[in-house]
Formats: C-alpha cells, sequence, structure tokens
C-alpha cells in the first residue's frame, strides 16, 4: 500500500474501485434463492427440512425439532461461561438505554379553524431476525437486533439460525435469553427468510425482518420486501479514519486491520492532512500484520479496498469521507465536536483517538447494525424506528370542513375523479 495523493488520477480511481465494490445482482443466485423461497412458500416445513439436510447436514426429525423448546433453550443457555453472559447482560442494558431515548409519542395538533391533524405511532405485532450460524455466529448481533425491536414495543420477537452438527451457538443461545426473544428456530438461509415472510406450519409469518447474513440471505430479504419489511441489504462492512497530525498512527493501523479482518471485500480507508501520520500508518500497518493471526483475509482486504489518502487539508478530507458515505467514519482529530459538524452522510461517527469502533460493535450502547456501501447518503443505522409505523390522524369539526370542502371539491374534479367530489359536495348540501 502507498500513499495515495487526494485529487490525483489514483485517489479518483481507487474512490471508484470502492463506490463499485458492492457486488451487483447475481442472476444466478437470484434464481436459485426465488426458487427455494417459492418452495418454502408451496411446502412450508416440508420444504424447510429438506433445506436444512441438503445446506447444513442436519436432519430436523421429531428428536431435533425445527423449534426449539423452553427446556433446550435453558440447557443450551447454560453452557456459557458466567464471565461471557454478564458481559452480555451489560451490553443488553446499554443496548437499552440508548434505543430507550428514541421512544417518541404521537402528536395533535388543533387548528382554530376546526381541523385537528394527528400522528399515532404503532410497533409491528411481530419481528422476525435473522441470526448466521457457524463460524459467523455474532451473538453481539441478536442483541443490537432484538433489543431495540423490545423496546419499540413488537408483542412477538422470532429468531431463526441455522443449525450445525456440532449444534447451535450458546452464545447466540443466551443472548436471544438476554433479549427476550420469544422463539427460536433451527433455520438457516433462504428458506429461514422465506418462511418468516409467508409462515409454515412451526413458523409465523413476521411483519419486520432484520439481521445479517451472506448472499443468499440478502437477495432473500430483497425478494421478499414487500410481503414484509426489512432493515437494509447489507453489503461489506467498512471504516474511514480522518485523521490530523495529533492522531497516533498506530491507533489508525490497528483500527484499520479491526475493520480488514472481517472478509477481503472489507474496507479501510485513512484520510490524512499530515504527511507524518500517513507514513506512520503504513510503517505500523506492516508490524502489526507482520504476526497477526488473520493476516491473510486483512491483506487482502487491505490491497483491493483499502488505502491512506493525503489531502491538504481536514475539510477536504471531510469532503472526500462524505463522498465514500461509509458505514463507521472515525474522527481522530484535535477537536472531533467541531469536525463532527462537517459530517453529511455516515452510519455512525466514532469521536476521538480513545473511541475505536469495536468498543461500539459490542456494549457502548448505539446500534452496530448500519448502512453499508454509501447508503449512508438515505438511510440509517437499525432503531426503534425499524420496528413502528406511523399513522395520520384526522378530525374536521363542521366549519373545519366547510373551510376546506370548495378547494377539495375543486381539486377532484380537476383530475377527473368526479365521486370524490361528490363525496364532499354530499355534505356542502347539508350545512346549516
Amino acid at each position: 500500500m502507498k500513499i495515495i495523493e487526494a485529487g490525483t488520477t489514483n485517489a479518483k480511481r481507487f474512490l471508484r474501485r470502492l463506490k463499485e465494490r458492492k457486488v451487483d445482482a447475481n442472476p444466478e443466485i437470484e434464481k436459485k434463492v426465488a426458487e427455494v423461497v417459492e418452495e418454502v412458500k408451496k411446502k412450508g416445513d416440508k420444504a424447510l427440512i429438506k433445506y436444512t439436510e441438503l445446506f447444513d447436514g442436519v436432519t430436523l426429525d421429531k428428536k431435533k425439532r425445527i423449534k426449539l423448546s423452553e427446556k433446550e433453550r435453558k440447557k443450551i443457555s447454560g453452557e456459557v461461561s458466567k464471565d461471557l453472559f454478564s458481559i452480555m447482560k451489560t451490553a443488553a442494558d446499554r443496548i437499552k438505554r440508548f434505543h430507550m431515548r428514541e421512544l417518541r409519542s404521537g402528536w395533535i395538533y388543533e387548528e382554530k379553524e376546526g381541523i385537528l391533524t394527528g400522528q399515532k405511532l404503532i410497533p409491528v405485532s411481530t419481528a422476525g431476525i435473522y441470526v448466521p450460524g457457524g463460524k459467523a455466529a455474532y451473538p453481539s448481533s441478536v442483541l443490537m437486533n432484538a433489543i431495540p425491536a423490545k423496546v419499540a414495543g413488537v408483542e412477538k420477537i422470532i429468531m431463526c439460525t441455522p443449525p450445525s452438527k456440532d449444534g447451535i451457538n450458546p452464545a447466540v443461545i443466551a443472548a436471544a435469553e438476554i433479549a427476550g426473544v420469544d422463539e427460536i428456530f433451527m433455520v438457516g438461509g433462504a428458506q429461514a427468510i422465506a418462511a418468516m415472510a409467508y409462515g409454515t406450519e412451526s413458523i409465523p409469518s413476521v411483519d419486520v425482518i432484520v439481521g445479517p447474513g451472506n448472499i443468499f440471505v440478502a437477495t432473500a430479504k430483497k425478494q421478499v420486501f414487500g410481503i414484509v419489511g426489512i432493515d437494509m441489504i447489507a453489503g461489506p462492512t467498512e471504516v474511514v479514519i480522518v485523521a490530523d497530525g495529533t492522531a497516533n498512527p498506530d491507533f489508525i493501523a490497528a483500527d484499520m486491520i479491526s475493520q480488514a479482518e472481517h472478509d477481503e471485500n472489507a474496507s479501510a480507508v485513512c484520510i490524512s492532512n499530515s504527511e507524518k501520520v500517513a507514513k506512520g500508518v503504513l510503517k505500523f500497518l506492516k508490524k502489526r500484520l507482520a504476526n497477526f493471526e488473520r493476516r491473510k483475509i486483512a491483506e487482502k482486504s487491505l490491497k483491493k479496498f483499502g488505502a491512506v489518502i493525503k489531502t491538504k487539508d481536514i475539510e477536504e478530507a471531510m469532503k472526500i469521507a462524505n463522498t465514500i458515505a461509509p458505514e463507521h467514519l472515525e474522527l481522530m482529530v484535535a477537536n472531533p465536536f467541531k469536525i463532527v459538524a462537517k459530517v453529511k452522510n455516515a452510519g455512525a461517527v466514532f469521536l476521538g483517538a480513545y473511541t475505536p469502533e469495536p468498543v461500539g460493535d459490542y456494549l457502548a450502547g448505539p446500534n452496530h447494525v448500519l448502512p453499508t456501501g454509501g447508503s449512508s447518503r438515505f438511510s440509517s443505522h437499525l432503531s426503534v424506528d425499524n420496528f413502528m409505523k406511523k399513522t395520520t390522524l384526522l378530525h374536521l369539526k363542521r366549519k373545519g370542513f366547510h373551510y376546506l370542502s370548495k378547494n377539495a371539491s375543486q381539486f377532484a374534479e380537476i383530475e377527473g375523479l368526479i365521486g370524490h367530489s361528490l363525496s364532499v359536495k354530499a355534505r356542502i348540501k347539508g350545512r346549516k
């Protein structure tokens, strides 16, 4: 990796590659997922049993059922150490406190003309959480997805996670117990998404599906959107670190590696106005990668989608950061609270040298389910709002109706909707 000067052809080429890194729809995968979704829709549990055996190598029968019983949940979660359970409980408490502050109440406004308008906020009735299995089992994601749903007031929360021959990760089940998940099902992949969207004999249909997954899960979520709501279509993870001359280059290198270790399509970018810091980052990246356990993955990621970009000032650095619109944005500058005012596009912002992104991933409080691939330009982190509906309210007193009726009738006639106009006029004629 070399230092790239902002504004050069190399910098423009890198930013273009970063923008295009999100994998486009794969027709072959789209077709396979559509087949799975359709079969689950038609055959229900029978299809789930078939695909669980085919993809996960696990046979679901009378002994190993689709739904985990309360006894099984208690037994599996009991395998978690007291220390880990305590850590997850601390995380859950902090996440809950953060999301409690997002809660809003409805409102009603009355105008002097006798017109009342308002808004009512209603939680969805049911929510489904998808949790990956195997090596990609993340109990932190269970907490981040289930707790805001619980805070929102969702009546029933279910969770689907794929089984393996070695069973289900106990930490995932323990996290579900802590977060208040009502039912857990041993089903994964596109078939789990289809089951939560359409319902089967064992799995109820839900109103909203949230949670991370591989390309098959993401494609299935995209295909069932409209039947149910979804959180987002997440792509590879990313971090952008804006640093001035006061930044510690070793901290920056460590944070870049922490993001690059996810997978080879992850992105880690440092943007600095300091030549010294930029050179220091390269030096510490090399030093830290030398004996890093996940070196191969991190190196591939940094080679493909990593960069150290040198700018003339922090103003230019922030313009580039806003163009990238990253999932995570770290501000390692002397006065981060001043610079944060310049942030336009970012899923989450981490202010200062002692606010590394991994702390936010686990238990600081803010949600780690964030928009990726530049989608922070128009979307936000997972929140209570993902599990709430807004319904408008309107009440017209007699004088309020007559205040608006003439214009409403004329508007309807302009659009050619005579019945709409007659609905209004029927009441005008009854005016006293």
